[in-house]
């Protein structure tokens, strides 16, 4: 049975594509088979046989728009799944396997997330085990920012082995508060900034001149995510002489050194934390404190002591 991918799973197929991965191993690692894989490839791809993630999204997208109005399932069905919902909460996934194998009755489970999600009263929801909150994703569009390059065009000895590679993401707190973090990836390096002026990309840029200044010589790349906070970042390569690279859209795996250091920082600043109860000195002493932990990968020497024999 063909299996609907989400835009995750294809932003993945197209990096495993570029890097020449094999169909097998790229089925494998998405977690799909290899005929949902062929037929994903085979109905979403360019008339030139290129695979782009976001277009064969839209293209896959438009052709479930176009099917809806043949689609539209009996009074008697939404009663019949919205009573699994609340009385047996089960999961999407469950009842349309359950209406398949016992019916014959294909719905798919997108369909019963979309009956969930368009439920004004919010009850269905509430009776979900997650209550729908993970599925809350940031709206932009796809590659908002303006003259983004692509991950896809840095340099492949970015892959965290060589000295000078640089990734850059956002804390943020409850309050609309964020934290600017930069990961030096060979050496685990932490530089962390509180933002005076929230999410704003022009102040961003600025704090991001700040830090890096000093270092200017010794980067080759940064690289970041799509949020709207980056889209100053011709500014930061106007002043610091180096490319900003940009991943994939909920591809967070394609910057894991900054995304794993983030995890570390919420062992000193927990998530529901307002951030304006940390003084710019405290944020400080959590860069030291992190900056002088040993690491495994660095033979238990410190991410400081490493840092700086590289650049001194």
């Amino acid at each position: 049975m063909y299996h609907q991918l989400i835009p995750e799973q294809r932003s993945q197929i197209f990096a495993l594509l570029q890097k020449k991965t094999e169909r097998k191993e790229i089925a494998m690692i998405v977690g799909i088979s290899e005929s949902t894989l062929s037929r994903e490839l085979k109905r979403n791809s360019s008339p030139s046989g290129n695979y782009i993630w976001f277009k064969a999204n839209e293209k896959a997208m438009g052709r479930r728009k176009r099917t809806v109005p043949n689609s539209k399932k009996s009074e008697e069905l939404v009663w019949r799944i919205k009573n699994l919902i609340i009385e047996e909460q089960w999961s999407p996934r469950q009842i349309s396997g359950y209406l398949l194998k016992e019916d014959g009755i294909k719905v798919s489970h997108q369909t019963i997330y979309n009956l969930i999600h368009n439920n004004e009263t919010g009850k269905l929801a509430s009776h979900t085990r997650h209550k729908m909150k993970y599925r809350s994703r940031p709206k932009w569009k796809y590659f908002p920012i303006k003259d983004r390059v692509s991950i896809h065009e840095r340099s492949p000895e970015a892959d965290g082995k060589r000295f000078e590679d640089l990734e850059m993401d956002l804390i943020v707190d409850p309050y609309s508060n964020a934290i600017l973090t930069l990961v030096e990836k060979s050496t685990s390096m932490l530089f962390m900034h509180k933002l005076p002026m929230g999410k704003q990309s022009k102040p961003l840029a600025k704090v991001v001149r700040k830090l890096l200044l000093q270092y200017k010589e010794h980067i080759k790349t940064i690289t970041t995510d799509n949020g709207p906070e980056f889209a100053a970042h011709k500014e930061i390569t106007k002043e610091l002489g180096v490319q900003v690279y940009f991943a994939d859209p909920y591809s967070s795996w394609q910057k894991g050194a900054v995304e794993n250091m983030n995890k570390l920082i919420r062992q000193y600043i927990p998530q529901k934390e307002n951030f304006n109860n940390f003084t710019d000195k405290k944020i400080m002493s959590i860069q030291k404190k992190l900056n002088k932990r040993p690491r495994e990968k660095l033979n238990f020497s410190t991410t400081k002591q490493e840092f700086f024999k590289k650049i001194l």
